[in-house]
């Protein structure tokens, strides 16, 4: 199966697999697949790293008391997207 990502999917991905020392190719993470749990299985410590490096990385906050986190971090797609939709520069 190819994994088709877009330029931003793959610059995030591989900002989370440097981040947290995954055990997989910034181009193996497939956009749809869940990151939480099941899918690329990361924990809310790993969440709470992502979302540090992307607000360092694109220059806006994500906070956690933020009602759209789960839809936001669902996966690698719905993560970029809310990227492009807010960053600074």
């Amino acid at each position: 199966m190819t994994i088709v990502q877009t330029d931003l999917q793959r610059e995030v991905a591989a900002l989370m697999v440097e981040a947290l020392n995954l055990d997989v190719a910034p181009d193996g993470i497939d956009p749809a697949a869940p990151l939480y749990g099941e899918g690329l299985g990361l924990d809310s410590i790993d969440i709470l790293e992502v979302a540090l490096v992307v607000s360092q990385r694109y220059g806006f906050q994500l906070r956690s008391d933020d009602e759209d986190n789960v839809r936001i971090f669902t996966s690698l797609a719905s993560l970029t997207e809310h990227i492009a939709a807010h960053r600074v520069g």
